[in-house]
């Protein structure tokens, strides 16, 4: 969907408050759109998407050819497309379009739709263009973009890789060019990014909610504003619309003249080095950046502040080592890096350099950088003053990135029920390990992924069906065998096959689903007496990792003392349970039968939400059960329960020492599950059995 017609006008992009850095990245990219997008992480209700789309209206109007479908410029059109050769038609210029690709969208929508049946009977490429068409020299748009498909993000990195879209059907193929800026925004608590789709965006930024009351009520206030009277409201805003929009275009037409000395590029390479970023893609942007950057101040040269700013733009969400690691750049290390590889042939230029953060430090007062914001009084003054701001990295209430605290909070760490009888405080996890892939016996239709075997959009072939409402992947061989015996009776005279909508069969596959993982993790004092917690809390942080890298849900339930919790409800956001697992106490007795009653609840809960996403129960314990009345009988039937709905379980054994009790394995028995060792859990482990799920059931 595109936003450019819209009868409501659109919230100017001037009347936003604070959050300089999202203001400052998107305003980079509208200056020089070879910056490469931006990736927007926040809260719920913190004006990302308003910002987003706000910036669509300050954009440059592109010149296309009348008529085209996929923008061809006048002056270059794409050889290849699809509309051409176009010959001298008529040129027109057009607002730059946002295209918005909603997170549920089909494939079809976002590359294209090929008539397959005018493609077999004619020879006809009749091609319907997606979105992908729609944002070529534009914006595409992607909310909840962790939310995405993972077939989607491939079709987005291949046609944000290439620069063009392709769209193939058995053979028959059409291409156009697909060039955009792509714009993100997600919450973190919902899920992560895949780090091949993270590193496409060029900047990154972090964005929370002001705590300043006076700010807060500049919000409201202006919002109230805008619904009461949208035109009105955007009418009082023109001026300093037009003002920002002409110094866009200015420092476009500045851009080409920026230098890039070896001084600053030195910089750029050192800082890549120093915070360890793959590939070269990091120092790439971070050139084009600082040169943006020059370009927004009205310069003609790049400097220190220029590649600091950079780097706190493109660095955070490129230098994550594995997903439990926060974005974020030491800016401390920062400092000593640019130190010790700047140059001294800045010239006079480098005498500012002392003082970056004095009143007149900006362009505008004859300083260094992109310049600081002014300190103001209050949101009442122009959210966007005239000179050349950038934000002031020591004075932000909102640091670039957030990180947790070293220990936890007690006063606010919920507890179990049963108190704090025994309670030993958190230890912490070993270093995690590649595990062993643990599945879900049969064949499954939920979301793409990579866990159990499943009836997906995307995999091998496996048969041929008819069409389920639009044609998906054409099975070839199984539509001309439907079509063959008709075509005396259809009149075909010539060598093309005469092919009607119900000989039409498009292709069953089989591919991998990601599953609800649930851990039931036991924290009692049995597993702390034997300081076997800290092995524990590694192994459930490795099954995380998976987790995340076969794109599954996750939820986490403790128990200890007399009850059971439910510590991360059912989530994409693996973050969000390794921080529940490092707060993790442990103490008291074990109450194995609440942690599998709470566990079967949980399920009941998520089947009646989403289906066709199968569970996978793992239980971390050394299978105790000591907590409550007749604890033993109890956790004998909440098992038999949760066998009895048809849940797939696996029971990580954490007993040590010289004598075994066999626990685990006669609850896992019990569950008609698989029971495994740490070790077995080890995918290097070379005493480890390939053990499944379904093979634990076909054996039983």
């Amino acid at each position: 969907m595109t936003t450019t017609h819209n009868t409501t006008p659109q919230y100017p992009f001037t009347a936003v408050v604070g959050m300089d850095d999202l203001r400052l990245a998107l305003l980079l990219n509208a200056v020089s759109p070879a910056v490469g997008g931006v990736l927007v992480r926040g809260e719920k209700g913190t004006a990302k998407s308003t910002a987003v789309r706000a910036l669509s209206a300050l954009m440059p109007t592109v010149d296309v050819i009348s008529g085209c479908r996929f923008a061809c410029a006048p002056a270059a059109p794409d050889p290849g497309c699809p509309d051409g050769p176009h010959g001298t038609g008529a040129a027109l210029d057009r607002p730059t379009r946002m295209v918005e690709l909603p997170v549920g969208a089909s494939e079809d929508r976002l590359v294209g739709a090929l008539d397959i049946e005018r493609a077999l009977s004619e020879g006809v490429k009749a091609f319907e263009p997606g979105l992908l068409a729609d944002a070529h020299r534009g914006i595409l748009y992607v909310d909840e973009v962790n939310l995405l498909h993972d077939h989607l993000v491939d079709l987005l990195l291949d046609a944000a890789a290439m620069g063009a879209s392709y769209v193939e059907r058995e053979g028959v193929s059409v291409r156009h060019a697909a060039r955009f800026l792509l714009v993100g925004t997600m919450n973190p608590e919902e899920g992560e990014l895949r780090p091949q789709l993270l590193d496409r965006f060029g900047l990154t930024v972090e964005v929370a909610a002001s705590r300043e009351p006076d700010q807060r009520v500049e919000v409201v206030r202006r919002r109230l504003a805008y619904d009461a009277d949208p035109a009105g409201f955007t009418a009082r805003w023109a001026a300093e619309e037009d003002e920002l929009r002409a110094r866009i275009a200015g420092a476009r037409e500045l851009l080409p003249r920026v230098t890039l000395g070896d001084a600053a590029l030195r910089q750029i390479a050192a800082t890549c080095a120093a915070f360890e970023v793959d590939g070269m893609r990091a120092d790439i942007v971070m050139a084009r950046t600082a040169t943006a950057l020059a370009a927004w101040a009205g310069r003609t040269d790049v400097q220190e502040e220029d590649v600091r700013q950079a780097a706190l733009l493109a660095l955070p969400h490129r230098r994550r080592r594995n997903p439990f690691d926060a974005p974020g750049l030491d800016e401390d290390k920062l400092d000593r890096t640019l130190e010790e590889f700047g140059g001294a042939d800045e010239g006079a230029d480098g005498e500012d350099d002392p003082e970056p953060d004095g009143p007149d430090g900006g362009p505008d007062g004859g300083g260094p950088g992109g310049g600081h914001p002014q300190q103001d009084g209050g949101p009442e003054e122009s959210p966007l003053p005239p000179g050349p701001e950038l934000p002031h990295q020591q004075e932000r209430e909102t640091p670039q990135a957030p990180r947790a605290p070293e220990k936890p909070e007690p006063e606010t760490e919920p507890r179990p029920q049963g108190g704090a009888a025994g309670e030993k405080p958190a230890v912490g996890a070993t270093e995690p390990f590649k595990t062993r892939r643990l599945d879900v016996p049969g064949l499954g239709e939920g979301a793409d992924g990579r866990r159990s075997r499943a009836r997906t959009a995307h995999g091998r072939t496996t048969g041929a069906r008819r069409p389920q409402g639009a044609l998906g992947k054409l099975h070839l061989a199984a539509t001309v065998q439907a079509a063959a015996p008709h075509q005396r009776a259809r009149g075909r005279s010539g060598r093309g096959l005469v092919v009607r909508r119900d000989d039409l069969r498009e292709a069953v596959r089989e591919g991998r689903e990601g599953n609800l993982v649930l851990f039931v993790v036991d924290a009692s004092g049995s597993m702390a007496a034997r300081k076997r917690m800290s092995a524990v809390k590694g192994a459930v942080l490795s099954l995380l990792l998976d987790a995340y890298q076969r794109r599954d849900k996750i939820g986490m339930i403790t128990f200890r003392g007399s009850g059971a919790e439910l510590a991360l409800p059912p989530t994409s956001s693996v973050e969000a349970g390794a921080a529940r697992l490092e707060q993790l106490p442990t103490g008291g007795r074990t109450p194995l039968a609440e942690g599998l009653l709470r566990a079967h609840e949980v399920l009941r809960v998520e089947r009646m939400r989403d289906a066709s996403r199968r569970p996978l129960l793992v239980v971390v314990t050394d299978g105790r059960a000591t907590g409550g009345p007749e604890p033993v009988e109890r956790a004998s039937r909440a098992a038999r329960l949760l066998a009895a709905g048809g849940t797939a379980s696996v029971v990580v054994d954490c007993e040590a020492g010289p004598v075994r009790l066999g626990l685990a394995g006669e609850l896992a028995r019990e569950l008609q599950g698989t029971a495994i060792t740490l070790d077995e859990l080890r995918a290097d482990s070379v005493s480890a059995l390939v053990r499944t799920v379904q093979g634990n059931r076909k054996a039983a």
